[in-house]
C-alpha cells in the first residue's frame, strides 16, 4: 500500500491556509516530515488520520479514497497525537486493553498477548501495573506508541515522536522505530527536530508556511549542500556579527572564542575552513533558500 496526496490544501477561519496544494506519495517504511513549528505538519497528519476534512485536494489508500472510505481507513490507523493523554484510573495494561477493544481486538487472549508485547517492546513491562496517569514523561510516550500499534495498523502517524524526552529517550525511541520499519507499515514521523528524521527514516517531506519544499532521501538533501558548509574560528566580541551575516548550526566554546558552523556559499573576513555536510546543514541549507524572510531557528537533536 502506499499513501497518494494531490493538491492537498486546508483553509481555516480568516484564511488562514494551513496547507496550499500538497503532492506527495508515501510509500511503506519510515517516512519523516520534517518542519518548522506552524508548517502545517499537524494538519496534515490529523487530515490523513481523518480527524480533519481537507478544503481541497485527494487523499487515497492504496484503492481507497479518504472522503468516501474513511470509516474503512480508520480500522487501518494507529496514532499518536503531540499531546497523548491516558485515563486517570486505568493502569498502563488496562489503557491498552481499552486501546485495543477500540482497535476491533475482540478476542481476550489474543488481546492480552498483543498487550504484554507491546509492552515489552516498548520497554515499560515492568510498570503495567502502574497507573498510567503515574508514569514518567518518557514512559507516558511509550506507553502512547504502545496503544498507536496495538492494532497492527497499516498506518502508523506519530505526530512530535520525541517532545518531551531526554537524550536517552529519544535514543530509545529511534532505535525501536527502525526495528518496526521492516514490516509492511507505513510509518510516518512528524517532527520539528532534525535528528528524529536522520537516524530513522530512508524517505522525507519538508513543510515550510505550508508548502513542501523538498520531498527525497536525507541522503540527496545532504548532496545539494555540499560546499556550502564552514568551520569558522571567532572571538567572543565577533559572535553576534556573525549570527547576523550568516545561519549558524552549530556553535562550541573554545579557550579563544567560538568554533561555529555555518551555511553559506562563501565566508568573508574570517578564519573559515569547509566542511563535510550532514542534515542538520542540509535542513538549515533549504530552509534559508526557501523564505526570503530568512532563517529563524531550528532544533538540532
Amino acid at each position: 500500500m502506499k499513501i497518494e496526496i494531490i493538491g492537498l490544501k486546508k483553509e481555516y477561519p480568516n484564511d488562514v491556509q494551513a496547507l496550499k496544494g500538497i503532492d506527495l506519495v508515501i510509500e511503506q517504511g519510515m517516512f519523516g516530515l520534517l518542519g518548522p513549528n506552524g508548517a502545517g505538519k499537524t494538519t496534515l497528519m490529523q487530515i490523513l488520520v481523518t480527524l480533519l476534512e481537507p478544503t481541497a485536494g485527494v487523499v487515497r489508500f492504496g484503492n481507497l479514497d479518504i472522503t468516501k472510505d474513511r470509516a474503512q481507513i480508520r480500522s487501518m490507523l494507529g496514532y499518536l497525537p503531540q499531546n497523548f493523554s491516558t485515563f486517570t484510573r486505568l493502569k498502563a495494561w488496562e489503557f491498552l486493553d481499552y486501546s485495543g477493544q477500540l482497535a476491533g481486538m475482540t478476542n481476550k487472549r489474543k488481546r492480552r498477548e498483543s498487550i504484554d508485547k507491546m509492552l515489552e517492546l516498548v520497554g515499560i513491562y515492568d510498570a503495567r501495573n502502574r497507573q498510567a496517569n503515574k508514569l514518567s514523561g518518557g514512559m507516558k510516550r511509550r506507553l502512547g506508541i504502545a496503544q498507536a500499534m496495538i492494532g497492527n495498523p497499516k498506518l502508523l502517524v506519530i505526530d512530535e515522536p520525541t517532545t518531551g524526552l531526554d537524550p536517552e529517550e529519544r535514543l530509545h525511541f529511534r532505535n525501536m522505530m527502525s526495528k518496526m520499519s521492516h514490516n509492511e507499515t507505513i510509518i510516518i514521523l512528524s517532527t520539528h527536530i532534525v535528528g528524529d528524521i536522520s537516524s530513522t527514516c530512508n524517505t522525507m517531506a519538508i513543510l515550510n508556511k505550508g508548502e513542501l519544499i523538498y520531498s527525497g532521501s536525507p541522503e540527496a538533501l545532504i548532496q545539494r549542500t555540499k560546499g556550502r558548509v564552514w568551520v569558522v574560528q571567532v572571538k567572543d566580541a565577533e559572535m553576534q556579527q556573525l549570527k547576523e551575516r550568516y545561519p549558524v548550526v552549530v556553535s562550541v566554546p573554545t579557550l579563544n572564542g567560538y568554533e561555529v558552523q555555518v551555511v553559506a556559499d562563501s565566508v568573508e573576513g574570517y578564519d573559515a575552513k569547509p566542511a563535510a555536510p550532514d542534515i542538520e546543514h542540509a535542513y538549515v541549507n533549504l530552509m534559508e533558500q526557501s523564505t526570503s524572510e530568512g532563517w529563524d531557528g531550528y532544533e538540532i537533536a
